[in-house]
Formats: structure tokens, C-alpha cells, sequence
């Protein structure tokens, strides 16, 4: 159940504050549905939150609209593309061309998407939001943050990645990989949306940058403690900046390995194995490790993506994009240690 009295304050400040929203201009929320097949092969729980994440969407919707009479407010359901960074129907990317600032609360991710990228360019201001949840909004919860420290720790972190050349990244889970980012510009995503073509994730709090093609080697490990649909632990092994081999992971290991399919020398699975991310989280409010939004902006985690990065500085363009959290990390930057077991060191 959304409660409107306990997110309605949010919504009004991240229309204000982060998006930068003004009187007399146009505002699209924007969400995806589920399709049949989701209402056949989706477990009740799953179904569940997808319904939800719609149903908040028309609720920041309404709030928006009773909040800024002046302004054009649009509401805008399509049907889920099915995985995130995959292209939405040409109807979205259209309205989105014709907003001045969007709310993507939506299950699968427009972030790394043509589409996105398109609005952006034309200057649409844009909060990318998969997977929000109603107490993001909350008092305290992981939108109330202090942006001017994260702010001056993501310039140091920006500083630290564009003279770093190698990456080394372990946990107690058994991760340990390695990676170059050599020339690579790093990136944030703060959650301060009010310029002009500005966008990024809401809530905000990461520093990521696009590794090297083919310089990625070890594994990852996403613990299935840290993972509702997890049965199991799930490896991912890269080799040449590729995964080469899916293990474990039960029903959500097979869903990656037939995704991916480490056999085939062809497209799209040659291109959604690239190792296409290394984020930084630094929200101190971001708490909960079994929501991959929020879960990705914890203060000291490191995440890793896989499939496309072409929209932030990377050569590979891919159907698909997919974090992967790691949890109480060391990162390295040419030998220099960043995080230790989940603390961040910045100065």
C-alpha cells in the first residue's frame, strides 16, 4: 500500500530540488506494465512489485499535478520491454522528446538506452528510477541526503579513476577481479538533475566509469544472501573483458546463462557478456542490499555491470544492461586501497 501522506513531501522536493522543475513547464511520468507472458512466468512476489512501481508512478503523477497547476503534466504506461537498457516502443521515446524534464519510475531500465540518450541530447532532464520504492521517499529514507558531501567526495573519486590505469577488486564472497580503466572518464550520478539534458538514477550516489574492452579478468561473485531470487551463489567468469562461464545461481543462473550464452561467437550474446561497469556507491542512507537501486549507491559496495556501455564512454552497444553489487569490497587503484572490506577511503 502507498501511503500519500508519507511520500508526498519527497515527491514535491524531488521535483523541486533535484529536477530543477519550473512553473510553465512540461513533466512526463513514465512507467512499464506487465506484459502476459509476465503474468505467466513471474512469481506472485515479483508481479507484485512490478504492479507497485506502476502504481507509485501514477501516484507521483497525481502529486505533481495538484503541486504545479501551471505546469503540462503527462502520465504514460507502456508495456515492459522485458529487461533493462532494452529499447522501449518508439510512442515513449517520443513523449519523451517533447518533455522538458521525465520521471522514469519503471521496472526495466531506460538509463542505457538509445531512447534516453536521445532526450537527453535534446534537453530533456531526465530520473531514470527502476525498481523505486515508496519509502525512498521517506523522511530520512535514501533521497534525503547530504548532497554537498557526496558532491566533494565524488570529485576526489573522479580525480583518483582518471589517473588510475589497474583495478583490483576482492570480497569475502569470493570476488577477485581485475580490470583497466586507462583514459577512461569517470563519471557521477548524484541525483542533481536541473541542468538542461541532465540524467541519471534517483536516489542518486555513485561515481562509475566504462572499464577497457578486453582487459577484464577473475570473477564475480553475487551471493545469493544478498539476493531474494538467489538459491545459490552465482559466479561470473571473465576473460578478456568477457564472461565466459555462468555458475550456479539456480533459476536466476539459468536465466543468465541462456541471456548470455557463453557458446555462441555471435550477436547480441557477444556484446551483453562485456564487462561494461565499475560504480562506486557513496549515499550514506542507502540501506538495503535487496533493491538494486539503492543497493548500488551504498556508501563503500562496489557494482559491476554487464552489456552495454556506450552511453558513458565505453565502445560497446548491447540489448542489455546489468548491475551486479558487490558487498564489503577492497578495490584497489594501482595498488592503492580505496575501500577496504565496505569503508571508503576519500580524501
Amino acid at each position: 500500500m502507498i501511503r500519500r501522506e508519507k511520500i508526498e513531501e519527497g515527491v514535491r522536493t524531488m521535483l523541486s530540488m533535484n529536477m530543477g522543475l519550473k512553473e510553465g513547464e512540461t513533466l512526463l511520468v513514465i512507467t512499464d506494465v506487465p506484459i502476459l507472458s509476465d503474468w505467466t512466468e513471474k512469481r506472485t512476489h515479483e508481479l507484485a512489485k512490478m504492479v507497485q512501481t506502476t502504481l507509485l508512478a501514477k501516484e507521483v503523477f497525481e502529486i505533481a499535478k495538484q503541486n504545479y497547476p501551471t505546469c503540462s503534466v503527462e502520465f504514460y504506461a507502456y508495456p515492459s520491454v522485458g529487461k533493462s537498457g532494452a529499447e522501449p516502443p518508439e510512442e515513449v521515446v517520443k513523449r519523451m522528446l517533447d518533455s522538458r524534464v521525465v520521471i522514469a519510475i519503471t521496472t526495466c531500465s531506460l538509463t542505457h538506452t538509445e531512447a534516453r540518450e536521445k532526450a537527453s541530447k535534446a534537453g530533456s532532464r531526465i530520473a531514470s528510477m527502476p525498481g523505486f520504492t515508496p519509502e525512498m521517499f521517506y523522511p530520512g529514507g535514501v533521497m534525503s541526503v547530504d548532497y554537498k558531501r557526496m558532491r566533494e567526495e565524488s570529485r576526489v573519486l573522479v580525480r583518483l579513476i582518471a589517473s588510475t590505469d589497474g583495478v583490483v577488486i576482492h570480497s569475502p564472497g569470493g570476488t577477485d577481479l581485475k580490470l583497466s580503466i586507462r583514459g577512461r572518464e569517470p563519471r557521477s550520478s548524484l541525483g542533481e538533475l536541473s541542468e538542461e539534458g541532465a540524467w541519471g538514477n534517483l536516489p542518486g550516489g555513485e561515481v562509475y566509469v566504462a572499464p577497457l574492452e578486453g582487459t577484464a579478468s577473475g570473477s564475480i561473485v553475487v551471493e545469493k544472501a544478498r539476493y531474494p531470487t538467489l538459491s545459490e551463489d552465482m559466479v561470473l567468469t571473465f576473460q578478456n573483458g568477457q564472461v565466459t562461464e555462468v555458475a550456479g545461481g539456480g533459476q536466476m543462473g539459468d536465466h543468465y546463462r541462456a541471456l548470455l550464452d557463453c557458446d555462441k561467437m555471435e550477436e547480441p550474446y557477444l556484446s551483453r557478456r562485456n564487462c561494461a561497469e565499475l560504480g562506486i556507491g557513496l549515499n550514506p542512507n542507502a540501506k538495503h542490499p535487496d533493491n538494486l537501486l539503492e543497493a548500488e549507491k551504498i556508501r563503500g559496495t562496489v557494482h559491476m555491470a554487464i552489456g552495454d556501455n556506450s552511453h558513458f564512454g565505453g565502445k560497446v552497444k548491447a540489448d542489455m544492461h546489468q548491475d551486479f553489487v558487490i558487498f564489503k569490497p577492497t578495490l584497489e587503484f594501482d595498488g592503492k586501497p580505496i575501500i577496504k572490506n565496505g569503508r571508503l577511503f576519500v580524501k
